[in-house]
C-alpha cells in the first residue's frame, strides 16, 4: 500500500532514535478526494493509536493509517531526495485527490467519514477527537468531543472555525453543528 524506499526508511529510524521510547510514524491525508488535498507524514506517540487505525510493518518501525484513507494511498511512495544542501522526505500517492468515496453512501456515514479523514488527525496532534452522534431530522448534526479537545478552553474555537465552518462547507444539507460534549476539564485537557 505505502512503498517506503530504503533510504526513506533509515532517514525515518534516525528520527525515531531522537524521539521517546515507542514512537512511531503517522501516515495521513488532509481533504482527501478533493483537489487541495496534502499527504502529510507526522510522528505517533502509543496513547494517539485509536482502534480504527491499520499497523503497517517495516524495518524496525511501524507506520499507522486512518483505515477510512487506505482507497486514497492506493500506489503511494515515500522516498528520500539528497542534495548537497538539504535532506527532505517526498510522498506521492496519486489517488489522494480522487474522490472516491462511495456515491450512495448515506450522509451519516460521508460525515464520519469526513470527520476521520480531515478533522481527526488535526485533532489528534493535541490528542483530541470528534464523532459523530447523529444527524436530525431537521439537518442537525450532532458531535461530540473526546480526549484533549473534552474541556479544552479553545473547544468553541474549534467547533466554530474547524470542525462545523467545514461540515457545512462540505455538506451543504447540514445546517447546524451542535456540540454535546459533556465537557470536562481536567489532565487530559489540551489547554
Amino acid at each position: 500500500m505505502i512503498k517506503i524506499s530504503d533510504q526513506a526508511q533509515n532517514y525515518f529510524l534516525s528520527l525515531l532514535s531522537k524521539e521517546p521510547i515507542g514512537t512511531q510514524i503517522r501516515v495521513f491525508i488532509v481533504n482527501p478526494g478533493m483537489t487541495n488535498a496534502e499527504c502529510r507524514v507526522a510522528y505517533c506517540s502509543i496513547d494517539e493509536i485509536a482502534e480504527h487505525d491499520i499497523k503497517l510493518e517495516y524495518n524496525n518501525f511501524c507506520v499507522y493509517v486512518n483505515k477510512s484513507i487506505i482507497p486514497f494511498l492506493k500506489n503511494s511512495n515515500i522516498d528520500l531526495l539528497v542534495d548537497k544542501l538539504t535532506t527532505q522526505l517526498t510522498f506521492t500517492a496519486p489517488y489522494a485527490r480522487k474522490n472516491i468515496i462511495h456515491k450512495k453512501c448515506s450522509t451519516v456515514e460521508k460525515i464520519k467519514n469526513f470527520l476521520n479523514t480531515e478533522i481527526n488527525p488535526q485533532l489528534s496532534l493535541h490528542g483530541g477527537k470528534v464523532n459523530l452522534i447523529n444527524i436530525s431530522q431537521d439537518h442537525i448534526a450532532f458531535i461530540e468531543f473526546s480526549g484533549g479537545c473534552n474541556g479544552c478552553s479553545m473547544i468553541g474555537m474549534t467547533l466554530k472555525e474547524m470542525v462545523e465552518k467545514k461540515i457545512l462547507s462540505f455538506f451543504p444539507e447540514i445546517k447546524k453543528v451542535i456540540d454535546q460534549t459533556q465537557h470536562l476539564h481536567g489532565n487530559h485537557s489540551f489547554y
